[in-house]
């Protein structure tokens, strides 16, 4: 258990977890901003632990989801498979409620067209959302996880070290990303380069990852520089 290439394979495998986290920590920093602020902490420590459990749950079942790959139907000249269908129904997800929130944020600012405060959403809805989406992004990343691990155990240990670094990080992203409107915006757009990203998977179109990560940093970087300046002229 502590032998060294387990250790390496830990930290490797925990290390690409909280980086394939970092979308799931950006939807629900934009998924709890809906409720009150009494309830998002709450909010966060329930989708989050809910996903945790739905993880765990997946790792067990992990011999069923590799077969998951198999064909189930062509479409378009592209053999789908279930782990196929569920990429693209959850980067069309992705696109939607993103490219939705980019709308309301734009066009309705804080109020909507008759002037009044926008309605809190359900609780419970905010977390089966997270849920929902963070089983989309886990299917991905576990069958992934298998051609680096073969050890359940591991692969749980990294999960439950991934999750508390989340819990960790969820509140202080949530409040910056909330805080900056440009931020969000940015946000928003990366979580459409993500949607659009896992329907191009569902649909064998494989695009490296480290390019839309490095782009999303890049233009990250570049807005941080602008928000000093900003403030330096204010």
């Amino acid at each position: 258990m502590f032998s060294l290439d387990l250790l390496i394979s830990l930290g490797t495998l925990t290390l690409m977890e909280i980086v394939l986290g970092i979308d799931n920590l950006i939807f629900i920093s934009i998924l709890v901003a809906k409720l009150p602020l009494d309830k998002q902490q709450n909010a966060r420590i329930m989708g989050l632990s809910l996903a945790l459990i739905c993880r765990i749950g997946l790792l067990f079942m992990v011999s069923y989801l590799v077969h998951l790959t198999k064909p189930l139907v062509t479409l378009f000249d592209h053999p789908i498979s279930i782990k196929d269908l569920i990429l693209i129904t959850g980067g069309i997800f992705l696109i939607y409620k993103s490219v939705k929130e980019i709308y309301i944020k734009v066009e309705k600012g804080e109020e909507d067209e008759h002037g009044h405060k926008p309605i809190k959403s359900a609780y419970s809805s905010i977390i089966s959302q997270i849920v929902l989406i963070d089983i989309v992004f886990s299917i991905d990343s576990i069958i992934t996880a298998v051609g680096l691990v073969d050890n359940v155990y591991i692969m749980i240990i990294a999960v439950v070290i991934s999750m508390i670094v989340m819990l960790i990080f969820a509140k202080p992203i949530s409040n910056f990303v909330n805080d900056n409107p440009s931020i969000k915006i940015l946000a928003l757009s990366f979580l459409i380069m993500i949607g659009t990203m896992l329907v191009g998977e569902g649909f064998h179109a494989h695009f490296p990852k480290g390019y839309i990560y490095f782009s999303i940093t890049f233009a990250l970087v570049l807005e941080v520089i602008n928000m000093r300046m900003r403030k330096k002229q204010a």
